[in-house]
C-alpha cells in the first residue's frame, strides 16, 4: 500500500482548480503520460522547465532592441479598436516612457478586457518582443501584462515548459503551482554525508527550485537542484533494478557442471575458429552457470560479432547435464534463422533442436511439445510462443534472449517464472554505452565481444547525394553481372502525401523498369509468408536486389549480400545506419555500402554520416550517438521499458549513475526488504518514480 502521506500527489489532476477533463487530457499528453486518468500531481511536480524566459531587461522604448523580450513601465495614452465588421485590423493601445512612444498590437482580442487591462491613464508593465517599422516601436500580444498595483506578482523569470497544442502556457503554469503547493513534508531517503558533500538540497527545496529558476545557472543539468532530483531519478531505477536481480537471485540456481564432452563435438563442427573475445565470454558465461546463483548476463556484441555462436557453447553445457535450454528470438525471420544455424551444429554433436513459432502447424506443435516435456529435445528456438502457458519444459536451465532492447524489464520478470529459474543470459546487438548499460540493465552482468570473426573484411562506406542515383543504377548493373547482391534500404513502404521521401513500393517500381525480375521487395505490411518467400528468394540467388524498409534492420543473414544502398541516409539515427550497414560485409568478399542523402543537411545529420564514414567500430559510435541524440531514443525507450529519463543526463550525470548503482546495492544488502526507517522512505522514493512494480517484489517475498 502506497504510505498516506504521499496521497496529495497521486490526485488526479482534475482535482485541481481550472483544470477539467479536456486540459488534463492535454497536459496528460504534453506529459507523455498515457491518458488523463493516469495523469497525478506527481507527475507534474517532476516535470522539469526546458528553458526560462528572462523579462529583467527593461531598457525603455528607445533602446528596445528588436526581437529581443523587453519589460516596459508605460503610461497608457489611447485605444484605437478595429474598425466594426473588420476583424482582420488589429486593436492598438498607444502608450509611452520617457524615452518614446509605442503601439501594442493585438488581433481578434475583446474591447472589453483590454480596456480592464490597460485603462487608459494608468501606469502597467507589459513584456513581450519588441518590433520597428519605419522608426516606430510596436509589440504584438505581450506575453504578460501587469496593472501597477499587481507589479509584485509580475513573474521576471518565466520557466517554460514542453506544451502541446491547444494547451497554453499559463494553464501549464497554474498546474505546476498546484501540484508544487500540494509538496507535504517528506522523510529524507539520502545519507546527511552524502548530501553535504555534494552540495545537495533536500527534496522539497529541490523541487522548488526546480520550478523556480532564478537564472540560466539553474536551469544546468548539474545546479544542485536539477542535480539532486537526477540523483533520486537514478537511484530510484537503479533500486528497481537491484530488487529485480534479488528476487531472480532468491530462486536458487541449479548449478550446470557438464563434462564439456558437447562442446568438444561443437568446436570440431564449427566451420570457423572462435575468437578471443568469444573465448572469454564462453568461459565467463560457464562460471556463472555453475555456481548456485542464477546467471543474469547481457552479451553485447556488435553486428556479426558471434554471439549465436557464444550462447550455443551455452547451451551445449546445458545438455551435457540432460538439461534444456531455449533461445527466444524478437521475430519468426530471425528464430527461423537461428534454427538455421544451431541445428546442423547441434545434430552432428548428438543433440536434438525444435523450433517453435506462433506459426507452428497444430500437429506438427503437439509433437514438438511432448518431446519438450519428455526432455527428448534439449535445444528449443522461438519466439514469444516458448512462454506459453501450453509449454511445459522437462527440465529448463538456460533461457536465452535474443536483442535485449525489445525486452523491458517485465518480461525478464516473466520469464524467470518458467521452469525452475533458469539461468538468463540476454544478447544485443546493438552496442550501447556503458552509462545505458549500467542505467538500464544494472541487474545484469555484462561480457562484451569485441572482435568480428577471422576472415572478415572491412565495409568500405560511401556519402553521395541523391541525385547521383544514376551513377548508383549504372554501378549496380555491373556489379550484378558478376554475380553480386545488394540492399536498398528504403524509409516508408508506400508513398505518401505529407513525405517526399522515397518508399519501398516506388523504389521497387523505378528498379524493375531496370533490372526486371530480379528485385523484389520486402516491407513491415507484408504477410509473413509473402515476407519468408521474398528473403529466400534474395538468399537463393532467385533475385539480386532486394528494396527493403527497416524490417531486415535486425540479424537478417545473406553472407553473400555484398552492397547496402541507405535512401535517406539524413534521417536514419546512427545505431539504424550502423546495423543496416551489418547485414553486409558477412561472407568474405570484400562489401560497400552507400549512404544516399537529400541536402542540405543539418549539422547533426552532417555529423551522423561522417562518423559512419569514418569508423565501423559499433561502440564509438553508440558513445557519439549518446551525445548526438540523448539516450531516451537511443534504447528506444517506447518499446524497451527503458529509462526514458526527466532530469536525467547521462552526459552531464554520469559520476552520478555509478554511486546510484554501488548505493541501491549496498542498501539492499542492509535491508534486503526495505523496512528499516530509511528503508521506508526509499519506498516513498520508489512511488514518487512511479516504480511500483518494485515494490510488489518485496511483498511478492
Amino acid at each position: 500500500m502506497r504510505p498516506n502521506l504521499l496521497d496529495p500527489l497521486f490526485v488526479p489532476i482534475t482535482s485541481f482548480t481550472g483544470i477539467g477533463p479536456k486540459i488534463a487530457a492535454l497536459i496528460a499528453k504534453a506529459l507523455g503520460r498515457e491518458s488523463a486518468d493516469d495523469t497525478r500531481a506527481v507527475d507534474l511536480l517532476l516535470l522539469p522547465p526546458h528553458r526560462l524566459i528572462d523579462r529583467r531587461n527593461q531598457p525603455g522604448v528607445a533602446y528596445s532592441p528588436e526581437h529581443a523580450i523587453v519589460t516596459l513601465k508605460l503610461h497608457v495614452d489611447r485605444h484605437q479598436p478595429s474598425p466594426r465588421g473588420k476583424g482582420n485590423v488589429p486593436y492598438r493601445v498607444f502608450a509611452h516612457d520617457e524615452t518614446g512612444d509605442i503601439a501594442l498590437t493585438f488581433f481578434h482580442a475583446r474591447q472589453s478586457w483590454l480596456e480592464r487591462s490597460l485603462p487608459v491613464g494608468e501606469t502597467v508593465l507589459v513584456s513581450g518582443k519588441v518590433d520597428w517599422f519605419n522608426g516606430r516601436a510596436s509589440m504584438v500580444h505581450p506575453d504578460r501584462m501587469a496593472l501597477a498595483e499587481d507589479i509584485d506578482n509580475f513573474p521576471l523569470v518565466e520557466p517554460v515548459y514542453p506544451l502541446t497544442a491547444g494547451l497554453s502556457p499559463k494553464l501549464l503554469q497554474r498546474a505546476v503551482d498546484s501540484a508544487v503547493a500540494a509538496l507535504p513534508d517528506l522523510p529524507e531517503w539520502l545519507n546527511e554525508a552524502f548530501l553535504v558533500q555534494n552540495g545537495l538540497p533536500d527534496f522539497a527545496a529541490a523541487v522548488r527550485g526546480l520550478h523556480a529558476p532564478r537564472d540560466e545557472h539553474d536551469m544546468n543539468p548539474n545546479a544542485p537542484a536539477r542535480r539532486r532530483l537526477a540523483y533520486d531519478e537514478l537511484l530510484a531505477g537503479q533500486l528497481s533494478l537491484a530488487l529485480v536481480r534479488q528476487r531472480i537471485r532468491k530462486l536458487q540456481g541449479r548449478p550446470v557442471k557438464g563434462d564439456g564432452s558437447v562442446r568438444e563435438k561443437l568446436l570440431e563442427a564449427l566451420p570457423f575458429q572462435l575468437t578471443e573475445s568469444q573465448r572469454e565470454a564462453i568461459a565467463d558465461i560457464l562460471k556463472d552457470m555453475q555456481s548456485p546463483n542464477r546467471m543474469l548476463r547481457l552479451l553485447q556484441g556488435d553486428v556479426g560479432s558471434g554471439k549465436t555462436a557464444v550462447a550455443l557453447f551455452a547451451m551445449a553445457a546445458c545438455a551435457e547435464v540432460g538439461g534444456q535450454s531455449v533461445l527466444m528470438a524478437p521475430t519468426e525471420i530471425l528464430a527461423q534463422q537461428h534454427f538455421a544455424t544451431i541445428e546442423p551444429l547441434a545434430r552432428q554433436a548428438g543433440v536434438r533442436v525444435d523450433i517453435l513459432t506462433g506459426r507452428t502447424k497444430a500437429k506438427e506443435r503437439q509433437a514438438i511439445l511432448s518431446r519438450i516435456e519428455s526432455g527428448e529435445t534439449k535445444m528449443i528456438v522461438g519466439t514469444h510462443a516458448l512462454f506459453q502457458e501450453s509449454v511445459n519444459y522437462h527440465d529448463l536451465l538456460l533461457a536465452v534472449v535474443d536483442e535485449q532492447h525489445r525486452f523491458g524489464v517485465h518480461q525478464r520478470l516473466r520469464l524467470t517464472a518458467k521452469g525452475a529459474a533458469p539461468h538468463m543470459l540476454v544478447t544485443t546487438a546493438t552496442p550501447i554505452p556503458r552509462t545505458l548499460v549500467l542505467s538500464a540493465f544494472g541487474d545484469m552482468d555484462v561480457s562484451r565481444l569485441t572482435e568480428k570473426p577471422a576472415g572478415r573484411l572491412p565495409i568500405k562506406t560511401v556519402t553521395l547525394e541523391l541525385e547521383r542515383i544514376g551513377d548508383i543504377v549504372r554501378r549496380l548493373k555491373d556489379a550484378i553481372s558478376k554475380g553480386k547482391k545488394a540492399y536498398w534500404i528504403c524509409p516508408l513502404v508506400e508513398e505518401s502525401e505529407l513525405s517526399e521521401l522515397m518508399s519501398a513500393e516506388q523504389r521497387h517500381a523505378y528498379l524493375a523498369a531496370e533490372f526486371g525480375a530480379l528485385v523484389d521487395v520486402v516491407h513491415g505490411r507484408m504477410s509473413s509468408a509473402d515476407k519468408d518467400r521474398a528473403m529466400q528468394d534474395f538468399k537463393t540467388g532467385k533475385t539480386r536486389i532486394l528494396v527493403a524498409t527497416t524490417v531486415i534492420e535486425v540479424g537478417v543473414d545473406v553472407p553473400d549480400a555484398s552492397i547496402m544502398v541507405i535512401e535517406h541516409a539524413e534521417r536514419f539515427g546512427l545505431a539504424q545506419l550502423h546495423q543496416l550497414r551489418g547485414r553486409v560485409g558477412r561472407g568474405s568478399e570484400a562489401s560497400s555500402c552507400i549512404l544516399l542523402y537529400k541536402g542540405p543537411l543539418s549539422e547533426t545529420a552532417r555529423a551522423r554520416l561522417s562518423i559512419m564514414r569514418e569508423s565501423e567500430d559499433g561502440f564509438r559510435i553508440a558513445e557519439e550517438d549518446l551525445k548526438l541524440r540523448g539516450e531516451g531514443e537511443l534504447l528506444g525507450t517506447r518499446q524497451s521499458g527503458a529509462p526514458g529519463f526527466r532530469l536525467v543526463d547521462l552526459e552531464a550525470h554520469r559520476d552520478l549513475l555509478e554511486t546510484a548503482r554501488n548505493d541501491a546495492r549496498y542498501i539492499l544488502e542492509m535491508d534486503g526488504e526495505l523496512a528499516s526507517e530509511r528503508g521506508q522512505a526509499l519506498r516513498m522514493l520508489l512511488y514518487l518514480w512511479r516504480r511500483d512494480e518494485a515494490i510488489k517484489l518485496l511483498r511478492a517475498g
